[in-house]
């Protein structure tokens, strides 16, 4: 995704999701459902309103070409990325299989 204000690509950039995300999410994040959930998981209530005002940004871009418009996009997104990237991640990739990955495991002897 890039948010640079060029010459050329700025007549032509389009926001990361289409707007209608942006509006499926903010609907997702009032449910119950998420509400317990994120409340359960975080100890707090879920923030929903900027998923509303990206989708206010984003029909506002789609409408008139607000630079401004474009730009708290811009902001918003990489502000979800990073968010994202914070957190290092559960589990560990492998560079290689176990060595003894072909032995049987315990357990499951051949019973013949």
């Amino acid at each position: 995704m890039s948010c640079k204000m060029g010459d050329a690509n700025e007549r032509f950039w389009r926001p990361p999701r289409s707007c209608e995300h942006y509006w499926a999410e903010w609907k997702h994040c009032r449910t119950v459902r998420n509400f317990l959930h994120h409340y359960y998981t975080y100890g707090e209530t879920p923030a929903c309103d900027q998923w509303k005002r990206d989708y206010r940004h984003c029909r506002q871009w789609e409408e008139s070409g607000s630079p401004e418009a474009k730009q708290c996009l811009c902001k918003s997104e990489q502000a979800r990325i990073l968010a994202k990237q914070k957190h290092a991640p559960v589990w560990h990739m492998r560079q290689s299989p176990p060595r003894d990955w072909h032995l049987p495991l315990p357990g499951e002897e051949k019973s013949k």
